[in-house]
């Protein structure tokens, strides 16, 4: 059974994308580096190309990749109503977690968006309210709301892209250190690979799944070990 959401015009669902993504969305997402401290600790990122190659290999065969897989295929399984379709990549997302920590990352801050984003009360299949209670990973929690809400998939995923770039490269800036503008002239490259991705994971299933991203993922293991952490991932 598809769920059909009213919506009074067709700006408002745009418009609450706009604040699930906004930084001050308490959802704590500035406290996590995704291994990227330990690779600058470890010296692999010093400068602005070193940066801007990481995260572009996270949306060509890394987390952003699936994570925008991830989004697409919960947005889809909730406009229709499919709540096996939606469980199936819940577990499937958490179970691929590397880390204990990327898994903490992933339960916590599901959970603490879907708490903000109770804000824009809406009715809901009781399917779907009992699959909420549950741990769910941040980007099927924010895929399931979107499709909820009526926003646009490719809009939630490149939205949703976007912002997962922004936060690397704001460890950057702080980290490595990088100055503003350089982090914005890596935000501003990325754009055309964030387009591409947010076009390729609209129609994604979980077959599609995959990652090859063993450098970020020795990385996030080896988070836990470093003597001295200002992120918790």
């Amino acid at each position: 059974m598809a769920i059909h959401t009213i919506i009074m015009d067709n700006q408002t669902p745009l418009i609450r994308l706009f604040s699930w993504l906004s930084p001050a969305f308490p959802i704590g997402g500035f406290a996590y580096s995704q291994g990227l401290e330990t690779a600058i600790a470890d010296g692999r990122i010093r400068d602005q190309d070193h940066l801007a190659d990481w995260i572009g290999g996270q949306l060509h065969r890394g987390g952003l990749r699936t994570d925008a897989y991830f989004l697409a295929i919960a947005a889809r399984a909730v406009t229709n109503g499919n709540w096996t379709a939606l469980s199936e990549a819940n577990e499937l997302c958490l179970a691929l977690q590397i880390s204990a920590e990327r898994d903490k990352e992933m339960r916590e801050q599901g959970h603490s968006f879907i708490q903000a984003a109770s804000a824009w009360p809406i009715p809901m299949a009781d399917a779907l309210s009992a699959a909420f209670k549950n741990p769910m990973a941040l980007p099927v929690a924010f895929g399931a709301m979107a499709g909820l809400h009526g926003v646009l998939p490719g809009a939630a995923i490149a939205g949703f892209v976007n912002s997962a770039v922004a936060q690397q490269i704001s460890v950057g800036v702080r980290l490595i250190p990088l100055g503003q503008t350089a982090g914005l002239a890596i935000q501003a490259a990325l754009e055309p690979r964030i387009a591409k991705l947010a076009s390729r994971a609209i129609s994604a299933c979980l077959d599609d799944i995959s990652a090859l991203s063993y450098g970020s993922e020795i990385a996030s293991l080896n988070h836990e070990d470093l003597g001295v952490r200002i992120f918790r991932s």
